[in-house]
């Protein structure tokens, strides 16, 4: 026998062809562990007089992913009593695991919404939502609805949070996290390197085995300015200050020129930078463009030096051959003035790019590639 017991509905860019990325079967299984220990105090509940639940609670029953229905991507877990004469309390048990699955939601809804989280979870089952939701991105939610819920809950990055800072007892949390750095320090016999962030604070990190051929050639190239770009499990305090490095998925060796990494290092400048004058560049419009950078602009094009401007801006600036190209972006207008200069016979060009539109990018993309080939 099995019922519908949860079709929790993923949101975001990435599901909206109704495929769920492998990862996130991480958060239906810790879903399940989270739920399964709700529901015992929930048993505890009804039966005061008991110390402990019964070994035998979840016998009989599991919880099972049985499909995926499209509008955007929704997960289909159903509820299996495989034997119900041998489970033991099974109809009582069954209770209390859709009260426990209600409870989840209802505090999910109750951090989204600025109410009272207490109210459904005790805080020690809190912790469990620091493994569940860690690879959301900004824009995407986990929505969940009950029988008798007729608006959802939505679990993003932001609520998440707000549930796991919400027990007194935890000091720090998870999150998948992206940083760009160099490797000082790499100790083979701990097994741990330390990663110096373009702010000067130095983190921890496991120096794994299938990383630790990038990670030695980084810690070699140090002193010649080498730059990683890492992707793995962060670890914060309650001001989401970045702590350490729980685990690492992806490394990358960066290029010198790297213009997200020279970016970053860009963050660091304040008013006056430039012998009491110069702005510094905005934050936003710095993450601005970072991203449509590297959306936008080809691996195999020839990377650019970027500094920054006294206005505030963002200068790139390519020497191919015997062409001379520098472009000024504007941070706050989100254009690009573009000037070309053929140094054997002093022609210009100059031009206005909208780097909103893709026209904007495809023009420039357009015009460099001939220009870098040429220069080969």
């Amino acid at each position: 026998m099995n019922i519908e017991f949860l079709k929790p509905r993923l949101t975001g860019a990435r599901f909206d062809d109704g495929a769920i990325p492998l990862e996130f079967l991480k958060d239906l299984a810790v879903l399940q562990e989270m739920i399964m220990e709700v529901a015992k105090a929930e048993f505890l509940k009804e039966h005061p007089n008991r110390k402990r639940s019964p070994r035998g609670f979840w016998e009989g029953m599991e919880l099972r992913l049985s499909a995926i229905e499209s509008g955007s991507a929704i997960p289909v877990i159903l509820l299996y009593i495989l034997d119900p004469s041998n489970a033991l309390f099974p109809s009582n048990n069954q209770a209390c695991l859709e009260r426990a699955r209600d409870n989840v939601i209802n505090a999910i809804g109750a951090a989204e919404n600025n109410r009272p989280i207490h109210e459904y979870l005790p805080e020690k089952s809190l912790g469990y939502f620091d493994r569940i939701g860690r690879s959301l991105r900004d824009g995407e939610a986990i929505e969940f609805t009950t029988p008798v819920r007729n608006f959802p809950a939505r679990l993003t990055k932001e609520t998440r949070r707000t549930l796991v800072l919400a027990s007194s007892k935890v000091t720090e949390f998870t999150e998948e996290t992206t940083i760009h750095g160099t490797v000082p320090e790499a100790d083979q016999d701990l097994m741990k390197f330390e990663i110096l962030l373009c702010d000067g604070r130095k983190i921890t990190a496991p120096l794994t085995a299938q990383h630790s051929d990038d990670i030695l050639k980084a810690f070699n190239g140090y002193k010649a300015g080498i730059h990683v770009l890492i992707q793995g499990i962060g670890r914060f305090d309650r001001s989401s200050r970045l702590l350490s490095l729980d685990s690492i998925e992806h490394i990358t060796i960066l290029d010198p020129l790297d213009v997200p990494a020279r970016l970053d290092e860009f963050r660091l400048l304040k008013d006056g930078w430039l012998d009491g004058e110069g702005t510094a560049p905005s934050l936003s419009g710095l993450d601005w463009l970072s991203q449509t950078f590297e959306r936008n602009y080809p691996d195999d094009l020839p990377l650019p030096y970027v500094y920054p401007t006294i206005e505030g801006g963002v200068q790139a600036e390519w020497s191919l051959g015997r062409i001379e190209i520098t472009l000024v972006f504007d941070l706050e207008t989100h254009t690009g003035q573009w000037h070309e200069l053929d140094t054997d016979n002093d022609t210009e060009d100059s031009r206005s790019l909208d780097l909103n539109r893709a026209q904007g990018w495809q023009w420039l993309v357009n015009r460099i590639r001939p220009i870098a080939g040429d220069a080969q």
